[in-house]
C-alpha cells in the first residue's frame, strides 16, 4: 500500500507570542516550549467542514472521485462535534458518498497508526478494496482543554487526507508497532462531560484541572519516579521503532529521517537521539511552524518533507510518536 495524494486544511494561522497571553499567566512558557505557530479553527467553521476540504484536495491531486473510493477512514484525535455522532458518516456526507464505507478511529494522537493498518488490512483481506481515503482531523475544543497549558505542546487545528492504493509504488507502508502501558491510563484525562462526571460541580470546570499537576500527583510527587517515566518514554520510543524495523527486515543506520509529533522542541530532539537522529533528521522545524495537530502530525509533515525535496526516492522513514492519554507509543515504517 502506497500514498498516492495528501491534501491539508488548516484553520487561522496565529502567533505564538502574540496570544500566548490568552492563554498562559505567564506567556514566557509558551516560548520556551519553541513554537512560532499554531492554527485556530475559525469562528463558525467545523471540524467535519476542515476534514471534507482536505479531502476534496486529495481527490482533486489523485484525479479521483468519491465514487472511486473502496474505504473512507477518519481519525479523529480531540473531542468530537458531538455525543453519539460518527464524523466519519458526517465526513461521507460532506463529499457527497453514499455508498462508500466509512470507519471512525478516536484514539487520540496516535489515531492516525491504528487507522493506516486498518487500510493496509483491509486491503490483505478484501481483495476488492483497492483505494483508500485516510482522514485526519484534530480541532481543539477551548471548552475542555487550555491548547497551551494540557501537556507541554501547543495544540493546533488542522486535517490531513492522504488517498492510499494498493500496490502504489511510492511512499509505501512497510510495517508497523504499537505498544500500551495501561498503568498510565487516567494520564491527561479530561474530568468532566463523560459518563461518570457529565457536569462538573458548582464553581469547577475542565479548565480548572491542570492536567501536569494529575501527572505528578500520579508518581506521589517524587522525582526520582518522574524521571523514571521521562526515561520510559524515551525507551519504549526507541523499542517500538526497533520491532518496526525487525518486522520490514530493516535496520536503525537505513531510517532517513524521524517525524515525530509535533512536539515541543526539547521533546523532539529527544524522540531523535532516542533512535539515533540529530534534530537536523527529524520534524523539529516543522513541529515549531505547525503546532500539534493531533493525529494528523505525521502524515501533514511527511507531506511538506516530501514536497521540500527532503527525501529521496528510497529513503526509510519512521512515523513515531507517543499518545499521551492511555498511554500509547506508536510506529509506521514508510519507503518514500
Amino acid at each position: 500500500m502506497g500514498i498516492v495524494a495528501v491534501g491539508t486544511a488548516f484553520g487561522e494561522p496565529c502567533d505564538v507570542r502574540e496570544t500566548a497571553a490568552e492563554y498562559l499567566a505567564d506567556p514566557g512558557v509558551a516560548e520556551k516550549m519553541g513554537y512560532d505557530t499554531y492554527y485556530r479553527l475559525r469562528e463558525g467553521d467545523t471540524p467535519t467542514a476542515l476534514a471534507a476540504r482536505a479531502a476534496r484536495e486529495a481527490l482533486e491531486d489523485a484525479d479521483l472521485d468519491v465514487d472511486d473510493l473502496d474505504l473512507l477512514i477518519v481519525g479523529v484525535s480531540d473531542i468530537p462535534e458531538y455525543l453519539g455522532w460518527d464524523t466519519s458518516a458526517a465526513v461521507a456526507r460532506a463529499l457527497g458518498a453514499r455508498t462508500v464505507p466509512t470507519v471512525q478511529f478516536t484514539q487520540s494522537c496516535a489515531a492516525w497508526s491504528p487507522a493506516l493498518d486498518h487500510a493496509a488490512g483491509a486491503m490483505a483481506l478484501s481483495p476488492d478494496t483497492d483505494t483508500v481515503l485516510l482522514v485526519l482531523v484534530n480541532v481543539l475544543s477551548e471548552a475542555h482543554a487550555n491548547r497551551m497549558d494540557f501537556n507541554a505542546t501547543i495544540a493546533s487545528d488542522g486535517a490531513v487526507a492522504a488517498v492510499l492504493r494498493r500496490d502504489h509504488p511510492r511512499l509505501r507502508r512497510l510495517s508497523s508497532a504499537h505498544l500500551t502501558n495501561s498503568a498510565y491510563a487516567d494520564l491527561f484525562r479530561i474530568e468532566y462531560g463523560g459518563a461518570t462526571a457529565p457536569v462538573a460541580p458548582e464553581g469547577e470546570g475542565n479548565l480548572d484541572v491542570d492536567p501536569k499537576i494529575a501527572v505528578f500527583r500520579h508518581f506521589d510527587r517524587d522525582p526520582a519516579r518522574f524521571e523514571e517515566f521521562e526515561q520510559e518514554i524515551r525507551a519504549r520510543l526507541a523499542g517500538v521503532v526497533d520491532t518496526a524495523l525487525v518486522r520490514a527486515g530493516r535496520e536503525r543506520h537505513e531510517i532517513a529521517r524521524l517525524v515525530f509529533i509535533n512536539d515541543n522542541q526539547r521533546a523532539v530532539q529527544e524522540a531523535g537521539e532516542a533512535i539515533g537522529l540529530p534534530v537536523e533528521r527529524t520534524n523539529a522545524d516543522l513541529a515549531r511552524e505547525l503546532g500539534h495537530m493531533g493525529a494528523a502530525d505525521q502524515l501533514v509533515c511527511l507531506w511538506r518533507h516530501v514536497e521540500a525535496g527532503e527525501l529521496a526516492k528510497g529513503d526509510l522513514v519512521a512515523l513515531a510518536g507517543i499518545s499521551a492519554p492511555g498511554m500509547h507509543w506508536f510506529c509506521t515504517l514508510i519507503e518514500v
